[in-house]
């Protein structure tokens, strides 16, 4: 089993987004969906992504957004990868010219060969909680059974991922990648970066 990496999600302050990457987190989650509770400005996520150390993904998560935001975000804000969380069409994503992850709402009528499919050329799936709502960001942990046993890309797991349960996902589900939110946070928005080093040692024990 590989050691699968870590993604920390929704960092509103710079001094906890360093503080997660020295923590171990192999990747950092800026959202840019302004109906989130985690929602950073260009200007502060700016600042969020020149604070990081080296060798750690700095990921931009959209919902559904223009086309013409996220130009302009980009001018402004270095991002190695965007996530896009909504319906956003593969000719969409494949536009900015940039590594993308998309996310995969799973309930019972997940279909994971059409997605790989219609999103041949993105660099990840991440499969999440169904919620046409929130988008993500909910807490709420899906049936792993029914996380697929394999795919053409590497999957990443997320919903209602925590401490206490991240290391019984990874056996389970053997995912390239974990990704959580509200699991290590004291309130929406704010990580407890006790909570995110649990996270971590808990994700990558299972490999040892």
């Amino acid at each position: 089993m590989s050691i699968p990496r870590v993604k920390i999600c929704g960092l509103t302050q710079v001094k906890q987004a360093v503080e997660v990457s020295l923590a171990g987190a192999d990747a950092i989650g800026l959202v840019f969906y302004p109906k989130s509770p985690r929602y950073v400005s260009p200007e502060l996520a700016s600042n969020l992504s020149q604070a990081l150390p080296p060798f750690v993904q700095r990921v931009g998560l959209f919902v559904n957004a223009e086309a013409e935001t996220i130009y302009e975000l980009l001018e402004t804000v270095y991002l190695d990868v965007l996530q896009f969380h909504g319906s956003e069409s593969p000719e969409f994503c494949r536009q900015f010219k940039k590594p993308y992850i998309k996310t995969l709402a799973v309930d019972e009528s997940f279909d994971m060969k059409a997605a790989e499919a219609a999103y041949g050329d993105a660099q990840a799936f991440l499969l999440d909680t169904h919620d046409p709502v929130k988008f993500g960001g909910t807490g709420n942990q899906f049936d792993w059974n029914l996380f697929p046993a394999q795919s053409i890309k590497p999957l990443i797991l997320a919903g209602g991922l925590d401490p206490q349960n991240v290391a019984a996902a990874v056996k389970q589900c053997s995912p390239y990648a974990v990704d959580v939110s509200s699991g290590v946070e004291k309130s929406k928005g704010d990580k407890s970066i006790d909570l995110v080093r649990a996270f971590i040692a808990q994700a990558k024990q299972q490999s040892k």
